[in-house]
């Protein structure tokens, strides 16, 4: 018999969510305010922590990690007790941009090997439309013995997290659901409408849900795409990118994009998912990668543009000294997954630059591991020739000109602004090169 939505209600049996980053954790603790929930993640450290109510992402606190009776195990045996399976770990890419699915095909084999029969399982992961019936379901039934669409059933339900963002929570966010039957739909229906309140958008298929997740972050890949190249383009003029937008956005249907650094677990990877399964098609898809090209190349035209203001400025570039704050992918969060600014720190130090990073909330030994960088206190960020601010942290926000101005010991401050967060005004009325993205 296959699982039910009133057996889930009333405890008989379980939901599992795989993988408790910053989509699962999240799920599942959303999840437990109704249903019986375990957390699975191979990681035994993310375990530990969490078992201690830590969330190193910052994305749940301790006292919701508390409140409820949440299970976390690095103990793959303990999703046999549960018959409502969802799969929520990242899909990122390879050195040649191509899909990396093996933290998903290592998942999917990991349910197969401890799935019962009756089960449900949804995947919430970034895919190409195809991949959850044409890859990960065949894992399953390879190492379960099971046959899908008779013993078990499958659901796609993509994620629509946004890092660091507290105003647009799970439950305010729209959901996309689909599924491989009538009963699987249904279900899904019943779970996630539990806790999304702000509705549920049912998909005619799963490569339906699959590929509306893809277009999202593409959509917004190519529309970021188009104000750096305006960016650079007006860099050349001599005129202010931010300035531009804010006349522009005076029309009542001008899009709100701006230039910036497009790193991250979604945007700058999700594109390469749908352009992948275009060219296995025969299909060779030119605006997504042009988009992605220009986005890609942003680290370098920053750190290009840096150079060139310091020689204007007279200042030393080889052997010069420049501070880069902020290495995350984003403001306010400690994800360094995809980050972009690696781009300009590796340029900078290709002209022989000696770059300070600093970064209030990234993890000094996951900078290490992911990107061989030394990420360095900001007591030790002083005499500095340049400043790069590229993600705008709150510390940073609060430093504002004048804390940025101090690390210069009084050199002539030359501060470059990725995020746009400061006023060429201020700047000229404490004398301080500048320039924003």
């Amino acid at each position: 018999m296959m699982v039910t939505i009133d057996a889930l209600l009333r405890g008989e049996d379980k939901i599992a969510v795989v993988g408790l980053g910053y989509v699962g954790l999240p799920l599942a603790v959303c999840l437990a305010e109704h249903f019986e929930v375990v957390g699975y993640d191979r990681k035994s450290e993310r375990i530990s922590e969490l078992n201690a109510g830590k969330d190193r992402t910052l994305e749940v606190t301790e006292e919701e990690l508390k409140r409820f009776q949440l299970t976390f195990t690095d103990n793959p045996g303990d999703l046999a007790q549960c018959r409502f399976i969802i799969v929520a770990v990242p899909t990122p890419i390879d050195e040649y941009r191509n899909p990396d699915l093996r933290p998903l095909e290592s998942s999917s084999k990991t349910v197969g090997m401890h799935i019962q029969k009756g089960s449900c399982v949804v995947y919430e992961s970034t895919v190409y439309p195809g991949a959850t019936e044409d890859v990960c379901i065949p894992i399953i039934e390879e190492n379960s013995g099971l046959k899908f669409g008779v013993d078990f059933t499958a659901g796609y339900s993509p994620e629509r997290i946004n890092p660091g963002d507290k105003s647009h929570s799970i439950a305010g966010i729209v959901k996309i659901i689909s599924g491989y039957d009538a009963h699987a739909l249904e279900l899904l229906e019943g779970v996630y409408g539990k806790i999304i309140k702000a509705g549920l958008f049912k998909a005619s298929s799963i490569k339906v849900a699959e590929a509306a997740k893809v277009i999202e972050n593409t959509q917004r890949d190519l529309n970021i795409a188009l104000m750096n190249e305006l960016a650079m383009i007006f860099d050349k003029i001599g005129i202010d990118t931010t300035e531009v937008l804010k006349a522009a956005g005076t029309k009542w249907n001008f899009m709100p994009f701006s230039p910036g650094l497009v790193g991250g677990h979604c945007i700058g990877v999700d594109p390469y998912y749908l352009t992948f399964k275009a060219e296995a098609l025969g299909y060779h898809p030119e605006m997504i990668l042009a988009g992605r090209r220009i986005n890609d190349n942003m680290g370098k035209f920053v750190a290009e543009k840096t150079v060139k203001m310091m020689i204007r400025a007279d200042k030393k570039v080889n052997g010069g000294k420049v501070a880069v704050l902020g290495v995350t992918f984003k403001e306010n969060v400690p994800d360094l997954r995809n980050t972009k600014v690696v781009d300009i720190i590796n340029e900078l130090r290709d002209y022989g630059i000696n770059v300070l990073a600093e970064d209030p909330l990234a993890d000094k030994q996951e900078a290490m591991e992911y990107y061989g960088l030394e990420l360095t206190d900001m007591e030790c960020v002083s005499d500095v020739d340049a400043v790069v601010v590229a993600v705008m942290h709150e510390k940073y926000k609060t430093m504002g000109l004048d804390g940025l101005t101090a690390l210069f010991s009084g050199k002539k401050p030359l501060i470059i602004d990725i995020k746009g967060m400061f006023e060429y005004q201020e700047a000229d009325s404490q004398e301080i090169s500048y320039w924003r993205l």
